[in-house]
């Protein structure tokens, strides 16, 4: 494998004949230039819109010329016939239509030039904030809403997971890196078992009492699914390209999302919703430094995702629902956990809003990020043209899809080792994934 060093992605022919502005409206832009702005202002970017409606511009004025031409066009063809009906030369008549054709030619291909050009831009933008969405650089800004459980009290100082895990003789990162380098890991015996354990728990949770639609989908894909999704062209560096020029996924939400790319669906058989269980893969090119010890922020790990599609009026609540499932598997698994909505610097770049769980890591002392739930709004959509059509029948128009961590397994187990520790070394395993685990109570100790 080779990840897409050196330097990002490039986007190339995956974006060009793409089609025209898939991920903003350009009427709109045209009709509200501040108010784009203003929204890319919040995201602590620079006006572009001069620039946008410029080549937009250059667009219409092809177009339309190409247009014209054509009715010239069609027009000196039925004058053509009527003069050689009647015997009459038509040398001139003909020479005309020759130079009309160079003429439409090239307006064709300058519209196109522009089309692809706005395109290009479009893609590397950000999707716009919501209103309600917190304005901010970072993190800081963000904004606590709610919290669940009570932090456990030890009598001993609390170890982080690794050391735990370590303990247990059932974490081994020496052999990993042996065979992989640095953020792998091998789970042994019990760890590997609770690992797989969490998985099904997740799956089963999110399938039986949620609704969703447990999916197994490919872990390798093509340019065009990272473009739908917004990992490409803007974040290349990130992920992982295979020599056969497929990609491994960061996360299943670019499987389960394109599962409607390039489709038109009835409003009445939405909303759509996908769990999915995969094997993530992610180069951490941004994360230099950061997490080295652990498990918290590796190359693979594996995680449940869920993905919405929704009718564009419901996305709101559902964005609110999706959270609350993600929510429920950790008050089923007792952990202590906080809800917080990030700010315009700290979103990912398709969301419109996002709400991050952060549970308690008694090891670090402090709150760490395990679900990010994102309302995309049409954005993706328009990138991977999925409409919905209204019961009548009676125009289309771009769904919303949302997506979700729910969880990541990986520091799912961190968390349980953390807030489950004994002093002596073992680890309680709640209780709702006993069954999973042939009814063990506990890993390690006496």
């Amino acid at each position: 494998m080779r990840n897409s060093q050196p330097g990002p992605y490039k986007g190339g022919a995956a974006i060009e004949g793409t089609g025209f502005a898939l991920m903003f409206d350009i009427k709109w832009i045209r009709e509200n230039p501040q108010a784009f702005d203003a929204g890319l202002a919040r995201r602590g970017l620079s006006p572009v819109t001069p620039a946008l409606l410029a080549l937009d511009a250059r667009r219409r004025e092809k177009q339309t010329l190409s247009q014209d031409i054509q009715a010239r066009r069609n027009k000196l063809a039925k004058e053509i016939g009527a003069a050689k009906g009647q015997g009459q030369d038509v040398t001139a008549l003909l020479a005309q239509v020759a130079r009309d054709k160079d003429v439409q030619t090239e307006a064709e291909a300058d519209a196109k030039r522009a089309v692809d050009e706005l395109d290009r831009a479009l893609f590397m933008h950000p999707n716009l904030p919501a209103a309600d969405v917190p304005d901010g650089l970072d993190e800081t800004a963000n904004r606590e809403l709610r919290s669940w459980g009570e932090k456990p009290r030890f009598d001993f100082a609390p170890k982080p997971h690794f050391a735990i895990g370590e303990g247990l003789g059932l974490m081994d990162f020496e052999s990993a890196a042996k065979m992989s380098g640095a953020r792998f890991v091998v789970l042994k015996g019990a760890l590997a078992r609770l690992e797989r354990a969490l998985g099904a728990f997740m799956l089963d949770l999110h399938g039986r009492e949620f609704g969703y639609t447990e999916v197994s989908p490919p872990i390798l894909v093509r340019d065009t699914a990272l473009l739908a999704t917004g990992q490409l062209p803007k974040f290349g560096d990130d992920l992982f390209r295979t020599t056969a020029d497929l990609w491994l996924i960061p996360t299943a939400e670019v499987s389960l999302t394109n599962l409607v790319a390039d489709t038109i669906v009835y409003e009445d058989e939405l909303p759509f919703r996908f769990t999915a269980l995969t094997p993530c893969f992610r180069s951490e090119a941004g994360a230099a430094g950061k997490d080295t010890r652990g498990m918290i922020r590796q190359h693979q790990f594996s995680k449940v995702e869920l993905v919405s599609v929704t009718r564009p009026e419901d996305s709101e609540a559902e964005h609110e629902r999706m959270t609350g499932c993600a929510e429920e598997v950790l008050k089923r698994l007792g952990v202590p956990h906080r809800v917080v909505v990030l700010s315009t610097g700290d979103m990912g770049f398709s969301a419109r809003k996002t709400y991050d769980i952060e549970v308690w890591l008694p090891g670090e002392g402090r709150y760490r990020e395990i679900s990010s739930c994102s309302n995309c709004g049409d954005f993706q959509a328009r990138r991977m043209q999925a409409r919905c059509r209204t019961t009548s029948g009676k125009g289309t128009r771009f769904v919303h899809t949302l997506n979700g961590s729910g969880l990541a397994v990986g520091r799912t187990l961190i968390t349980l080792l953390e807030n489950g520790q004994r002093a002596d070394g073992s680890v309680v395993v709640p209780a709702a994934l006993r069954p999973y685990m042939g009814g063990v109570e506990s890993i390690g100790g006496a």
